[in-house]
């Protein structure tokens, strides 16, 4: 499959400009996951739809936590999958845990209008 242009992975030294500066432009979603979590595995694909069909109106930034322990303290996440939607670096609202994609559209369409 190929890579979506609006998905990206983003870790602490580049989450600063490429999640709250990219903000200012445009809502992003932030995946916050875990290799090892099947929730979260569960959930990408779903994701992943959810952005694509937004043609880049909405970003994706994907956050590793095992590697990235200090923004997931930072946003004080309890469990993984968590995903939080920052627009004009402001945090709109978050969810934890696997979700379909349709419920995921009403959630972006609740918090952004």
């Amino acid at each position: 499959m190929q890579k979506s242009p609006y998905i990206f992975d983003v870790d602490v030294a580049g989450f600063e400009q490429l999640v709250l500066e990219a903000s200012e432009q445009q809502p992003v979603l932030v995946d916050f996951w875990a290799e090892w979590c099947s929730p979260c595995l569960t959930l990408a694909p779903a994701l992943e739809r959810v952005i694509n069909g937004h043609e880049g109106a909405i970003l994706l930034a994907k956050i590793e936590v095992d590697d990235n322990m200090k923004l997931a303290g930072h946003y004080r996440l309890r469990g993984f999958p968590t995903v939080i939607l920052f627009h004009r670096k402001q945090e709109l609202g978050r969810f934890s845990g696997a979700r379909a994609g349709h419920w995921i559209e009403e959630w972006l369409a609740e918090h952004l209008h």
